[in-house]
């Protein structure tokens, strides 16, 4: 019954997991059904599609991982720190997949979006919505920075951007190096951007 009864949620992991350490394109449904341990009648049974199974495995990844980031942009803390939290969190995140994989596996957003950009508009699009509520935590903090003087910016949103932007490039960089350390020091260039203090 068990085995039966978590077989969407085995089929999510799968794809989630191949996606991310490979590339859309050169994963097969067989492929996932494989890691799943899911026969494909039973993949159509809950998607009607490659497609419709990664949208859905990215939403799942983003449910489990929002209690991270609300944890971490708690208004509890002091905004700065929250942004000090969240530099950490994108090095240990990748570090811990790296040590997983063998190999960074960058942004499961950004990935997704730079490689279906231009082939598949609802992943292209379920891409951008998920990026955007990243941004969405970084702009409330940078807000919050400003309202209590810690820095001077005249638009938070666009602040987000160029933060969310320059950490995705080092992402990327740590990427094509295979050196998840290429992340270690996020913070001190996160506060440069924002001409914030050195945090002490």
């Amino acid at each position: 019954m068990g085995r039966t009864s978590d077989a969407k949620q085995r089929l999510l992991t799968a794809a989630l997991d191949l996606i991310w350490t490979s590339s859309y394109g050169s994963v097969s449904v067989d492929d996932i059904c494989v890691r799943a341990g899911v026969k494909k009648g039973s993949f159509y049974h809950f998607f009607p599609s490659k497609a419709d199974l990664a949208l859905a495995a990215y939403e799942e990844h983003w449910s489990s991982s929002r209690p991270e980031l609300d944890a971490i942009f708690s208004p509890l803390a002091p905004p700065l720190q929250r942004l000090s939290h969240w530099c950490q969190h994108v090095y240990n995140s990748q570090k811990a997949h790296f040590e997983k994989f063998g190999h960074v596996c960058g942004c499961p957003y950004a990935n997704m979006g730079s490689e279906l950009a231009t082939l598949d508009d609802r992943l292209r699009a379920k891409s951008e919505e998920l990026l955007g509520r990243g941004l969405r935590y970084l702009e409330s903090a940078i807000a919050e920075a400003h309202r209590d003087g810690l820095i001077n910016v005249s638009d938070a949103r666009a602040a987000a951007l160029l933060i969310g932007s320059s950490v995705m490039g080092f992402t990327l960089q740590a990427k094509v190096q295979n050196d998840p350390e290429i992340l270690r020091d996020l913070e001190p260039t996160v506060r440069r951007l924002l001409n914030a203090p050195k945090s002490a």
